[in-house]
């Protein structure tokens, strides 16, 4: 008589099981511009222009995480004041949520820290740069709005 191994195949349910990750994105506006972000190019997604932020830790909120990443990523101060829309992406076996923000500038000049380049540029030269699919609709609703966000 054949027994019945104990152990189940799993491996199926984890080939599906994808990683969530929760990421806090930054928008921020200083006199009429956006300050962007390029990713390193050995970082996923790398060259690609980004609005800056990074993965929320532990139970903190997407506000406190926007405030701890500008200050790791870039040395600026900001001050969420916004939730503008939540984007959620599949991106190479990684679902990845965003949470987008409106935020004030404080204070602080970039420096770059996690990123090969920063810079301030106007709302209508956003289609200018190359930023990652999932950022899409959030660039469009920016252009067509023309900064509606910032009143």
């Amino acid at each position: 008589m054949k027994r019945k191994c104990c152990f189940r195949n799993h491996s199926k349910k984890n080939e599906t099981m994808k990683k969530n990750i929760e990421v806090g994105c930054a928008i921020i506006e200083k006199r009429g511009k956006i300050l962007i972000s390029r990713r390193r190019p050995g970082d996923t997604l790398g060259g690609f222009w980004e609005f800056p932020g990074g993965k929320r830790d532990g139970d903190e909120t997407f506000e406190e995480c926007l405030v701890r990443e500008l200050r790791e990523e870039l040395a600026v101060e900001i001050r969420p004041r916004k939730f503008v829309r939540q984007v959620t992406h599949d991106y190479l076996g990684r679902i990845v949520n965003l949470h987008f923000y409106i935020c004030d500038f404080v204070k602080g000049k970039p420096v770059l820290h996690e990123c090969m380049d920063a810079r301030w540029v106007r709302i209508e030269e956003l289609p200018q740069y190359e930023f990652p699919p999932a950022d899409a609709d959030i660039l469009t609703e920016l252009v067509e709005r023309k900064g509606f966000y910032f009143s």
